[in-house]
This record gives C-alpha cells, sequence and structure tokens, in this order.
C-alpha cells in the first residue's frame, strides 16, 4: 500500500506534505496530566471502541505504545506519524494508526486525542476535510470539552479556539544558502505563522527542511487559518524557485550538485547528516530539472534511511558503523537503479 511520504503532490517540487492536527478532550475526563495510568487507559479504550464501530474502523490498527519496541516508537516519530514526545509515552497511552499511515490518532498524549492527518504536497483543505469528517463522527459519540465562548478545551492555552495546528513541510535549500530565509521567518512570524525545523518546535534543520504551520487558533476560524497559510505557502514556493533558478546557473553551485549525486552512488558509509546535506542538494537538481531523477524516489530515501527506521527494519539496535553501511547501501541501491 503507498504511503503518503513517498508521493510527489501539489507543488512537489518544494511542498514535501501537509499536516492538519486537532487536539481534542473528552469531556467527563479530566486532562491527560490528571490522569492515573487507569485513567488513561479507560480514554484510550473509549476513543479505540468509538473507532471501532464506525465506519472506518477496519482502516485502523490499535497500538498501545508500551507495546512498541522503542526503535518501532521511534521511526514513527521519524515519519512524523508521532510526535516525539509521544514515542516515549508509558502506560496507558496508545495509538490508533490508519493502514495507510495518513491519519494517526495519539490517545493520551498532551490531550486525551492528537487526530493527525497527512497528505504529499500542498493538501490543506483535502486534508482538514478528512480530519474533520473524523472529527465530527469522534465529537458525536465522545463530546468534547467545548466552550461557546473560547472554542475547543485543551491542557496548552496557546491551542484554546480552534486546537487546530496546520503545517507544511518544505525543502528551501536555495533560500538557505542564499540566507534570504532569516529574513523570511521575521516577515512570516508578523503574519501568525512561525517556521522551524522539521520536527517542530525546538528542532533544527536538516537537509534545509522546514515546518512552516499557523500559531494563532483563538478567534480565527480553521477556513481562514488554512488560507492563510496556503496564500504564505505559495509566495515561499514562488520565492526559492527563483533563488533556486539563479543559484544553479553558477557552475560551482552546479557542480556541488553533481557531486553530491556521485557521492551517493557510491559511497560505502554514510552517516544521516551526511546524506541529508547531499539528498538536499540532488533533490534541488531534481526539482529544478538538471538531474533526471524522481523526487519521490528521494522522499522516500529521507524517511527510511532515518536511524530509528533503519533499526526498526533490521529489528535490532545497530551501531552506527553498521547503520552507516546499510544506509549507504540503500542510497546506491536507488539512485544507480533511477
Amino acid at each position: 500500500m503507498s504511503k503518503w511520504y513517498i508521493e510527489k503532490g501539489e507543488q512537489g517540487d518544494i511542498v514535501l506534505s501537509t499536516r492538519i492536527r486537532l487536539a481534542r478532550n473528552i469531556e467527563e475526563y479530566p486532562f491527560p496530566s490528571k490522569l492515573d495510568i487507569e485513567g488513561r487507559r479507560k480514554v484510550s479504550k473509549t476513543v479505540h471502541d468509538a473507532v471501532a464501530g464506525s465506519s472506518i474502523g477496519r482502516d485502523f490498527s490499535y497500538i498501545e505504545m508500551t507495546s512498541l519496541p522503542r526503535s518501532q516508537a521511534l521511526s514513527m516519530a521519524e515519519r512524523h506519524l508521532i510526535s516525539p514526545e509521544f514515542a516515549c509515552s508509558g502506560e496507558g497511552s496508545a495509538l490508533l494508526l490508519a493502514n495507510d499511515e495518513s491519519v494517526s490518532i495519539m490517545l493520551c498524549e498532551e490531550d486525551h486525542i492528537r487526530l493527525q492527518v497527512m497528505k504529499a504536497g500542498l493538501a490543506l483543505h483535502e486534508a482538514f476535510d478528512t480530519a474533520d469528517r473524523i472529527d465530527t463522527m469522534l465529537d458525536n459519540s465522545l463530546h468534547y470539552a467545548f466552550n461557546e465562548r473560547i472554542g475547543y478545551l485543551t491542557q496548552c492555552p496557546t491551542n484554546l479556539g480552534t486546537a487546530m495546528r496546520a503545517s507544511v513541510m518544505l525543502h528551501l535549500p536555495a533560500l538557505t544558502k542564499t540566507g534570504r530565509l532569516s529574513a523570511l521567518a521575521a516577515t512570516i512570524s508578523k503574519l501568525g505563522l512561525t517556521i522551524r525545523g522539521a520536527y517542530g518546535e525546538g528542532s533544527g534543520s536538516k537537509g534545509d527542511i522546514y515546518q512552516l504551520s499557523n500559531q494563532i487558533t483563538l478567534g480565527i476560524t480553521e477556513q481562514a487559518a488554512l488560507d492563510n497559510l496556503s496564500a504564505i505557502t505559495l509566495q515561499i514556493v514562488t520565492h526559492e524557485r527563483a533563488v533556486a533558478a539563479e543559484l544553479i546557473k553558477i557552475p560551482s553551485e552546479e557542480d556541488k550538485i553533481f557531486r553530491a549525486y556521485g557521492i551517493l552512488k557510491s559511497a560505502r558509509l554514510m552517516s544521516n547528516d551526511e546524506f541529508m546535506e547531499l539528498a538536499s542538494l540532488v533533490r534541488m537538481g531534481a526539482a529544478r530539472g538538471i538531474l533526471d531523477i524522481p523526487i519521490e524516489k528521494v522522499n522516500e530515501l529521507i524517511v527510511t534511511v532515518q536511524p530509528a527506521t533503519i533499526n526498526a527494519a533490521q529489528g535490532k539496535s545497530l551501531e552506527p558503523q553498521a547503520r552507516d553501511q546499510i544506509r549507504a547501501q540503500s542510497v546506491r541501491e536507488v539512485f544507480n537503479n533511477v
């Protein structure tokens, strides 16, 4: 079954993916921080039963987080299916995961329910429609904590209101290299958005990949937030394309792209940091048409050769050098067969 993260969607040369995340709490239970283990289990079972008894129940697997090997949980975080914090969650926390991994529902993370929908490329309204449909179904069964004046009630006050975080994952190598991203980030913050590393707050950027998301959830509708994020995303996409088109005209910059491609096709050892740096160059070359490589192949590698995902695939925790060998082999196989 095809996964969202190996597809190329709308504006896919720059926009890797779209995510809609809704935070919800069930009216009759305290917030997760006030629940004991038994209370968390009750919440998780209640939500599981609501999904299992619905028309979408057969599309989901139910996973108790304590049953997952650590490498599997961390791999899910690397694939953006769960938050890094949730990967370390304890007893009572559980995950409902769609078979195609496009929808995940974290149970007893910061809130009772963190409903997340992922799509390839720029697909904010499509992702929201899916999230809204599942959200409405759950609300009819569970009855969310909601206040007419301030909206959905959440453990963190910054999520009050719509309790929606919409984000897009962007590949911005040209803006990064030319130093224009810093000025752009300052402008973005004045428009109610924030740009961070790929794994959100506190994370750095690897491979020139960034997460752009809405900051304001109170006093704004979901559609207004989506329209604002979509409009700013398209402006950034246009800017990145224009800067990249000029950058690759410089012989030394074009040379870096082809050298990166050569290394990826032949290296026998490759750390994750080196791979992300080289993959960023090659992805820009593919996006701008100077390398004949499907961007989907690069996208897939960016996910599948991350450290925990390699460990999960091997079924054991490997030493760094062993991972570096497997990573290099996987990369060679892809780039020598495109």
